[in-house]
């Protein structure tokens, strides 16, 4: 492929060596990037602000909760949707479609002054970023050949969502100093210049049929799967108020239960499923999807405990806090520059497990953190969260999507992010659950507060250690090279794709 063609797609055959890609299709993962990175930014960015939108919006504790809550709510829940929509739209529409929408929303949110208008507008939010998510994803998989190409695009990719994610409380505390405001209407004026540059960029790509398949889209599908998360994450986020075993949180697990199973027998019996069932039996896939909501749950924790810490106990700004984890988003970063040649050379799985040693090992650094901050105990932890963030994201993306038909990376994008942003939710929830079952509510002293803190802590590094061992199950066929292993992983998956649709077709 030269650089004069106006395609941007890579496929095998015209591997562009060392990253010789032509500047369009440069231009596009830029813009792909930043819709990511711009994601991953408004997750973290609220959190600093949510005081001073407390106290200005005269907001209760339960409906300041909501404000982030609201966001997760949109995203988790419409997350598989989006992937699939992607698929069956047309990866461009949906993707610019939904920048936009986002675009708008962010604007309002940052013009409102009522909370329950502002929480309506953060869930928009949440559900747009749902749809440019896995959208942004599946382009840059259709794009790239599967190998170093797609690799090389993954690890750039995924490393700026990580980088927007570390990053965004430093960027909070900068522009919570000049209001809560700019927060949340800063994105508007970026997302509208990607989506000027992604319009430009992005070739255009054939949606499916209308009538794609027997029994064309699949919507009683799209019902009971977005129902059954949406029900499943609201559950969580209220368990911790209402009490686990209340009537009416245990009715709305029952509910998510009976949305999923209902969920489940549509799938097997419709001729165009939502969900094709046999994706699942990919064992490459599935450890992508439990690791990687291990390992965003346990973050997520680890970050709400360590600004809580620094804020209420040791009195810091939240520019202060926002700054102390600076350096794990600039190890992320960097690390984007030669994570690719890491990926290829020793394999996604002996990647995956380091990223995930060194994340335990940073959650269990700061177990030693006093009533009084000392920088030779965060440093240390906040670089080597660093360093595990920056090897275990990327490798959890490579392999959730490696295997997988083109047609189906929207799918299997969804799937991976809406494991991301349920286990933000279910490892959260059971943090707060477990501060409150340690006397952090009522919690008077500071050795009261932090003494709630610290099993937390613990729970986070069990967490990710579950995590490490699940992804180090990829390793247990010995006497393989990565490459091997990686390779005959992949012919097994697709191996269990084409079982299940010799299957289907007789059946049919």
């Amino acid at each position: 492929m030269s650089h004069s063609d106006t395609s941007t797609t890579l496929r095998p055959g015209e591997s562009a060596a060392s990253g010789r890609w032509p500047l369009r299709l440069w231009g596009a993962l830029i813009v792909l990037c930043g819709a990511l990175f711009l994601d991953a930014l408004d997750t973290s960015m609220v959190g600093v602000a949510l005081p001073s939108i407390k106290e200005s919006l005269d907001l209760s504790t339960s409906s300041l909760q909501w404000v982030v809550s609201g966001y997760v709510l949109g995203y988790g829940g419409f997350l598989l949707l989006g992937g699939r929509a992607a698929d069956l739209l047309g990866r461009r529409r949906v993707f610019l479609t939904a920048l936009a929408v986002f675009a708008v929303a962010s604007l309002l949110s940052g013009m409102v002054n009522d909370g329950d208008l502002l929480i309506a507008t953060r869930f928009v939010k949440g559900i747009s970023a749902a749809f440019t998510a896995p959208a942004g994803l599946s382009i840059i998989t259709t794009t790239f050949a599967e190998g170093p190409d797609r690799n090389r695009a993954l690890s750039i990719y995924t490393t700026c969502g990580a980088a927007g994610f570390s990053l965004g409380l430093v960027l909070s505390g900068l522009l919570t100093e000049a209001g809560w405001r700019w927060t949340l209407l800063v994105p508007a004026p970026v997302a509208a210049l990607i989506l000027v540059a992604g319009w430009k960029l992005i070739d255009h790509d054939r949606p499916a049929p209308a009538g794609a398949g027997r029994g064309g889209y699949d919507i009683l599908g799209a019902i009971t799967s977005t129902g059954a998360v949406l029900v499943l994450v609201f559950g969580i986020v209220r368990a911790p108020e209402e009490g686990w075993l209340a009537p009416v949180t245990l009715g709305t697990f029952a509910a998510a239960v009976a949305l999923g199973v209902a969920f489940v027998a549509v799938e097997r019996r419709v001729a165009n499923p939502l969900v094709r069932l046999g994706v699942l039996r990919s064992p490459s896939l599935i450890r992508a999807l439990i690791g990687g909501g291990l390992m965003f749950g346990g973050y997520a924790s680890f970050q709400f405990v360590v600004t809580q810490y620094l804020q209420t106990l040791s009195k810091w700004s939240a520019l202060h806090t926002a700054l102390a984890f600076l350096p794990a988003g600039l190890i992320v970063l960097f690390s984007s520059f030669k994570i690719a040649d890491v990926l290829n050379r020793y394999g996604t799985a002996r990647v995956g497990v380091a990223g995930f040693a060194f994340l335990s090992l940073g959650y269990l650094q700061f177990l030693r953190i006093g009533q009084t901050p000392s920088w030779w105990v965060i440093l240390p932890s906040i670089v080597a969260l660093g360093l595990g963030f920056g090897m275990a994201f990327p490798a959890i993306n490579v392999q959730a999507a490696s295997g997988i038909a083109d047609e189906e990376q929207g799918l299997v994008s969804g799937l991976l992010n809406t494991a991301l942003q349920v286990g933000i939710t279910v490892v959260l929830a059971a943090s707060t659950a477990i501060i409150a079952a340690n006397g952090g509510a009522g919690a008077r002293t500071n050795a009261q507060v932090l003494a709630s803190y610290r099993p937390v802590l613990v729970f986070v590094a069990l967490a990710t250690v579950a995590g490490l061992l699940i992804l180090a199950g990829g390793l247990l066929r010995r006497g393989r090279t990565p490459v091997e292993s990686t390779l005959a992983e992949e012919l097994e998956d697709e191996l269990d794709v084409l079982t299940l649709r010799q299957r289907d077709a007789l059946i049919g």
